[in-house]
């Protein structure tokens, strides 16, 4: 079966860490870009962080520059996001992506835009 997995997720406290990975089943990830996404209760999904297939390239949204670091292993065919100084808006289902079109809109696809899979997710809650 073809898939991404996410795993990672959990419950922490305002200020901690955590490092999420996006593990590919069925497939390798050279040639994929890839992103992590966000989505919290009642608010529109939100890019996060996404890295091109070459590794040159990555791209943060604002709310986590400074705070949150994207990489990729393809030998380990996985994706991370480490996660630092969390804060309790972070709190939300975290998911990756995949896609081969172009890593500039990845993170803020303009209608039509496709990635190829997508995971289940994993939450993340910060709080006290």
């Amino acid at each position: 079966q073809l898939q991404l997995v996410e795993s990672g997720g959990g419950l922490v406290q305002p200020g901690g860490s955590l490092r999420l990975s996006c593990a590919a089943s069925g497939f390798t990830l050279d040639g994929y870009h890839i992103g992590w996404f966000r989505q919290a209760p009642g608010k529109e999904r939100e890019g996060v962080s996404c890295i091109s297939s070459s590794d040159d390239l990555t791209y943060y949204a604002d709310s986590v520059k400074g705070r949150f670091t994207i990489s990729r292993d393809n030998a380990k065919n996985t994706v991370y996001l480490q996660m630092n100084s969390l804060k309790p808006e972070d709190t939300a289902v975290y998911s990756c992506a995949a896609t081969t079109w172009a890593v500039q809109a990845m993170c803020a696809p303009p209608p039509g835009y496709e990635y190829r899979y997508w995971g289940q997710g994993t939450q993340v809650t910060v709080s006290s």
